[in-house]
């Protein structure tokens, strides 16, 4: 009897495997909410542009699909493996945005090379790729120099070392060339435990962007802002100045967003969607959302996101070795960057950079690709064990 009762608390008492079904529900939230907000905001001009009002939504949710499968192989991965694939990535985001930027495999979209394709045929996006390079590169970097990370030497070595490939991405996507470079600054200023040097830096940055905002015009004499940076920086400052060119989107995401009010005109309302907005189902999606569902689902979608956040930070805080901690650090840093660049530039906060807003804005190879990040948090999540 006492064996029993010895095997029986035995097995109670084994710890059992963590898994983080509330990040999950969000992210399946989020993704089925941007479908919805997807063919809202994109039915009438799919329905003009192709004749069927549901092109961009079945095109999405192919998307999802694939990005579902992807979330849930990765997911069922040992995080671990993904750190000795970390050289390798790197070497195939280097690889991947040099075929983009200089061979006939990148395809050009609006004047920018952003795609990688074949003949005229796109492909996906490369710099979503190189996002999950940077953060697998990042997060192995750190665990390999933990024991020297609050040195300046440590710390400009693994900055160092992303600067080649957040360079190409830059060329030609500034928007993604931002995010990556924060990301790269979170990381690092995660795993220090020196943080006055990072408030500095911010704090010089602020600066930085002060001083290109009073001398932009000697910036583009000296050749080092260009014209259609210094247009951007204008029709932020005064969007109504430029109707016609520049800031038309912005003004009429700012009308949408104003004329929603408190709860919206309700959901495919929109007035603003039907052609007023250009693309309303990209970069602009948010205000869309502020106009059909008004201040209060636009509340509901911030704090989704947080809530989304913190779910980051409890994982990232209970992961079992610091290689899982910055992997789900790295993560959280690109979200949290994307939700807040994309709503600032929504709502004129800052120059428009044209960035999407995570699970919701249309874009197949953001959506396969943040899955797959999401995957790989939930791999780690996995990893975490709990006494009964």
């Amino acid at each position: 009897m006492g064996r029993v009762n010895a095997e029986k608390s035995k097995k109670l008492n084994k710890p059992q495997r963590y898994y983080d079904y509330s990040l999950l529900a969000v992210i399946l939230f989020l993704c089925c909410f941007g479908l919805i907000m997807v063919y809202s905001s994109s039915s009438y001009t799919a329905q003009i542009n192709t004749g069927d009002s549901l092109f961009y939504l079945k095109k999405q949710g192919i998307a999802f699909l694939i990005g579902l499968v992807c979330m849930f192989l990765v997911s069922k991965i040992d995080y671990h493996r993904f750190g000795k694939l970390a050289v390798l990535g790197y070497i195939l985001a280097l690889v991947l945005m040099v075929l983009v930027n200089f061979t006939p495999f990148g395809i050009e979209y609006n004047g920018k090379k952003r795609w990688f394709g074949i003949g005229n045929t796109s492909l996906f996006q490369a710099a979503e790729a190189v996002k999950v390079a940077l953060i697998l590169s990042m997060a192995s970097l750190i665990t390999k120099f933990f024991g020297k990370i609050d040195t300046w030497r440590a710390q400009l070595l693994i900055a160092a070392l992303q600067v080649p490939v957040i360079l190409l991405v830059t060329a030609n996507n500034l928007s993604s060339g931002i995010i990556l470079l924060g990301i790269v600054f979170i990381m690092i200023f995660v795993a220090s435990r020196r943080k006055v040097r990072f408030l500095v830096m911010v704090a010089g940055a602020a600066g930085l962007i002060g001083f290109v905002m009073l001398f932009s015009d000697q910036l583009i004499e000296w050749n080092i802002l260009q014209e259609y940076q210094l247009e951007r920086i204008l029709v932020w400052r005064d969007p109504s100045a430029y109707a016609l060119e520049g800031g038309h989107q912005v003004l009429q995401g700012l009308y949408a967003i104003g004329s929603g009010g408190l709860f919206g005109k309700g959901l495919g309302e929109s007035m603003q969607k039907l052609g007023f907005v250009p693309e309303a189902q990209n970069d602009m999606i948010f205000s869309i959302i502020c106009e059909e569902l008004g201040l209060f689902g636009a509340v509901c979608v911030i704090l989704l996101f947080l809530f989304m956040i913190w779910r980051f930070m409890v994982i990232a805080n209970n992961a079992p070795d610091l290689f899982g901690a910055m992997l789900v650090v790295g993560i959280m840093a690109h979200i949290a960057l994307q939700v807040i660049l994309n709503i600032a530039v929504v709502t004129n906060t800052i120059p428009n950079t044209g960035i999407t807003l995570p699970f919701i804005s249309y874009g197949g190879t953001s959506v396969v690709f943040l899955m797959i990040e999401m995957g790989a948090a939930l791999s780690v999540s996995n990893s975490i064990r709990y006494e009964r």
